[in-house]
Order: C-alpha cells, then structure tokens, then sequence
C-alpha cells in the first residue's frame, strides 16, 4: 500500500508554522477557544472543574468512549443513540478508520471533487477504483444528482463525500440529500459524508446520519466547535455489525481516546447551542467584510452559497495558485491555502473563521495583486 502525498497538509502545515505567517487566513477552523473563554460561554464552574481535575483517574478511560460525551454527540442528531457512536482521535482518525474498514480492493467507490484527500487517496492506495464527480463554479458548485446515479452501480461500496463541502462550503439541503440516499439505496451503496463543518445555519442542519441508514457520518471538535487541540473526532454508524468492525480497526491504531480531552469536551457539547452560536457570530461577521471587499473586484470571484467556515475564491491572473499563494507568504506574510491542493487552479481558500486580522489581510492580498497585475 502506497499512499499520496497530503497535498493540503504537507503544504499549510508547515507554511502555518513558518515565522512568514504574519496573518493567518489559511485555515478552517473557527477561533480556537481558551479554556477560560469556553467555561464563560458554557456557564459552567471553572473552580469545580479544576477540584474534579485533582482526582482524575490517568488510567484507561471507557474504551468506547466516555459514556457523557457518547450521549452528548447524539444529541447531535436526530436518530442517532450513544451506542451509534465511535471515539476516534480527530477528524481525520475518523476519515482513515471508515475508509480502511469499509473499502476493498475490488470496490469502486464515487468521491465527490473537490474532497478532503483522505476521501480518494485512501481509497485508491488500497486498490479500490476511484470514481470522481466534479462540482464546478457554473453551477456553484452544487452536486450533479445524474453525474452520481451515472458513476454508480452495483460494485459502487461507497458515495464519498463533505458536507457542507470543504473547500467551496457549497451545501446540500435536505431534498438533495434525500434525493442521494435514493442512488445510494438502489445500488446497495453506503454514504460516509465528512460532517465538519456542519451547524452553521440558525436552524438545524440534517446530517445524513438522519436520512439513511446505511450513512456513515464523521467529525470532530475541530471546525465548529473551535477545539481542534483536543483531538476528540466520531463516527456515527446505525449498522451494529460494521459498527463493531469500525471499533476492531480503531483498536488497532488508538485503542481508545484520551481522558482530559473527552471530558473536557464532553462539558463543551452539553452546551453546544453556545458555542456555536459562537462560531455563527464569527463567521457571519468576516463573511460580511469578505463579502464587501469581492463586491466588484476586477480579479477575484466566489461562486457557492456558502454554510462552510472558508470561500474558495477564484482569481484572473495568469500565475498558477501554489506560486501565487507561496509568493503572498513570502512578500507579504499572508498565508491563504492554494487551490492546487485541491486540483481547482487559480483558486485560494479563504479563512472565514480564524481571522483576528482579516481586514489587514485582505488589504495586503489586494496590495499583492496589484503588483502582480502591474507585473512587478
């Protein structure tokens, strides 16, 4: 098994970690919270927090996952109970375990594209043929339904994909779902939809895990919940029997989580109204101040309603996305992440969420755009 290079990973990481990064756009998660900041959203008492901290147990935590926080993600969801749901290290712990257990080598599976890479580079490492449907900017880059009932048949293992999507935050509302459970359904398939960035919307958002049985749902204290640091990532599965074989491949890489995290962000999601009524206010606000400065622009343009945390932007300039955005690193010490690593050229995605200086950001884009325009 060979894998790919992690495109997004292997490049924004390190450019995130590099004394350049002066304003940070690249991202995609809402403002980290402190841990004073999350007990002042949550209402709850920070002392008793810190007695109960003194008497933790640092053995094996509950190797399912902590009951409190298993019954904390079901809330969640509609028609998801605590025993539907798997503890896994991070979001993308959560992506790996479902792939590496699901698919086979013999399988096709159809990944919607742009994806998050785990979502067709794992499965082609292990053999399985990959299928790809391309959103594109002339249709705002929602999914096309016969573009998907076209790529499936009865050896399609799997429907792949994020939602609302990572880069472009193009969202599918509930009939669109319904309407994918549907191709799902007549071939057999299952659906493992990345879930990260869901919650934006004032009222609730349905997950797939709410539609169709056979769904297999993922996410993560990251995105959303602006607890990236904790490493807390699930799997929602309504099938006992998979679920039971997602619990064996995850015994193999983690045997379970950590117990400070689990705890601390069980406190978190029993109030998870508030913190994302939080990250809504976060990203309502930059949204308008992006929103603003594309209005008019002569070189940049978003094409999707957006419901993600970042807007894929497209630029007309004659200069390919990594140099463009390696260059804005470097002469101006913005770091945005460069379209490549998602095959979309002449695009950048755009932090929506974890922007303290978006506006001198975006002032210092413009500032670089024009030099290049001028050819300077």
């Amino acid at each position: 098994m060979k894998l790919d290079g992690f495109i997004l990973e292997n490049w924004l990481n390190p450019a995130a970690d590099s004394p350049k990064n002066q304003v940070y756009l690249g991202g995609s998660c809402v403002l980290p919270l402190t841990l004073e900041e999350l007990f002042e959203v949550t209402g709850e008492d920070m002392d008793k927090f810190f007695e109960e901290l003194k008497t933790m147990n640092l053995g094996y935590p509950f190797f399912s996952g902590t009951p409190r926080l298993r019954r904390a993600i079901s809330g969640l969801y509609r028609n998801v109970a605590p025993e539907d749901v798997i503890i896994v290290h991070g979001g993308t712990g959560a992506n790996s375990t479902v792939v590496y257990t699901l698919i086979e080598p013999s399988d096709n599976v159809v990944s919607v594209m742009p994806n998050y890479q785990q979502y067709y580079s794992l499965p082609r490492s292990i053999g399985a043929e990959v299928r790809t449907v391309d959103l594109t900017p002339e249709k705002a880059y929602k999914l096309d339904m016969a573009q998907v009932r076209a790529m499936t048949d009865s050896n399609t293992k799997a429907i792949l994909l994020t939602n609302p999507n990572n880069p472009t935050g193009a969202l599918l509302e509930p009939e669109e779902m319904e309407e994918l459970a549907d191709i799902a359904r007549s071939a057999g398939a299952w659906i493992v939809c990345d879930e990260m960035y869901r919650g934006l919307k004032e009222e609730y958002m349905p997950s797939m895990a709410d539609i169709y049985d056979k769904a297999i749902v993922t996410c993560s204290s990251s995105k959303m919940f602006s607890m990236a640091g904790l490493r807390c990532g699930w799997i929602v599965c309504r099938d006992e029997k998979l679920r039971w074989e997602l619990f064996n491949r995850r015994s193999y890489d983690s045997i379970c989580g950590g117990v400070f995290d689990e705890w601390l962000f069980a406190i978190a999601l029993e109030h998870a109204d508030k913190i994302l009524e939080r990250s809504r206010k976060i990203v309502s606000r930059n949204k308008a101040v992006v929103d603003k400065w594309l209005d008019g622009h002569p070189y940049l343009h978003q094409y999707a309603d957006a419901y993600g945390t970042t807007y894929l932007i497209h630029y007309d300039l004659d200069v390919d996305s990594e140099k463009f955005c390696d260059d804005l690193l470097d002469k101006k010490g913005v770091l945005v992440c460069h379209g490549d690593c998602f095959y979309l050229p002449h695009t950048f995605r755009l932090s929506l969420s974890h922007a303290e200086e978006l506006e001198k950001g975006l002032a210092l884009i413009d500032e670089y755009i024009r030099e290049l325009a001028a050819g300077r």
